[in-house]
């Protein structure tokens, strides 16, 4: 255990932007973490991730002693969704990756190991998805589905779970004719067992590189559909929502366009981050389980 983290500390610090995703990620885990204590809920609430309003006023206040970040129109505090959209945040990426990753390696698997019609089948489906662009069908099922947060995931799921099949596809048709494969099958193991115990485990380093790379583009695609009104309601805490009412703030107001610079820069800052740390996180996963890498 200590030689392979020796072996991963070496491998880190040849790349320092690796180093700095994981110091990205690890201060959004610990905001997200502390959420409860960072931006405390008040007594009684029914939803923690409702942010609190200090009025009903239609123009957002600037960042002062009483609201860190300033407020939002109709004076939601910027600071406690800003926090409490860490977790969301975390919650649609780690929750739609997830379920994208499960459904791309049933379907890529499946397709991969038995070929023939099985593979014929499974992969037209998945062009049909492709043929799409992902934000355009996003916004097509979640109109279907109704607006809001789950849908938004479920819709988010529906269009990312292709490009994992299709990757694992790919390595299981190549890793299915190796020597100790084919061994395992001479020596009677069920397709379950080449597949759970052979295969899977010998293509899955690729997949993870590719999750951690998609976990910012989800939260992106998120945003865009909260801006568009299809996400969480007004007032939830997240990231997109609160962009989203800055839509009017955001050439500024009274010819002035850094009035009110907060309601958009303070989300769009925290959004950038979080993409950006994520994509560092891939690269170090890539360095660390690439077998190519020394």
């Amino acid at each position: 255990m200590n030689s392979t983290l020796r072996n991963v500390w070496k491998k880190l610090k040849k790349k320092p932007m690796s180093l700095l995703g994981c110091a990205i990620i690890g201060g959004y885990t610990l905001v997200a973490g502390l959420a409860p204590v960072l931006a405390r809920p008040a007594p009684n609430t029914r939803d923690v991730y409702l942010i609190p309003q200090d009025g009903y006023s239609p123009d957002p206040v600037r960042p002062s002693k009483e609201h860190w970040f300033g407020t939002t129109e109709q004076q939601y505090d910027l600071f406690y969704g800003m926090v409490w959209g860490t977790r969301t945040a975390f919650k649609v990426a780690l929750s739609v990756v997830l379920t994208s990753l499960l459904i791309g390696i049933l379907i890529g698997g499946l397709a991969g190991f038995y070929g023939g019609w099985v593979d014929e089948t499974l992969m037209r489906f998945t062009d049909v998805v492709l043929a799409f662009p992902d934000l355009v069908l996003s916004v097509v099922i979640v109109a279907v589905l109704q607006p809001g947060l789950y849908k938004v995931m479920a819709a988010v799921v529906l269009v990312s779970w292709p490009s994992y099949a299709r990757l694992l596809r790919g390595d299981v048709l190549s890793i299915k004719e190796r020597e100790f494969v084919l061994a395992a099958r001479a020596l009677g193991a069920s397709d379950s067992r080449i597949l759970l115990r052979h295969i899977l485990p010998n293509c899955i380093y690729p997949l993870l590189v590719v999750a951690s790379l998609s976990m910012g583009r989800i939260v992106i695609t998120a945003a865009a559909l909260s801006f568009l009104g299809l996400g969480a309601p007004v007032g939830y805490a997240d990231w997109g929502q609160l962009i989203s009412l800055s839509r009017n703030w955001i050439l500024g107001s009274s010819g002035n366009p850094f009035e009110f610079w907060h309601t958009v820069f303070i989300p769009g800052t925290a959004i950038f981050l979080f993409v950006l740390g994520w994509n560092l996180l891939g690269d170090a996963f890539r360095d660390i389980l690439d077998p190519r890498q020394k």
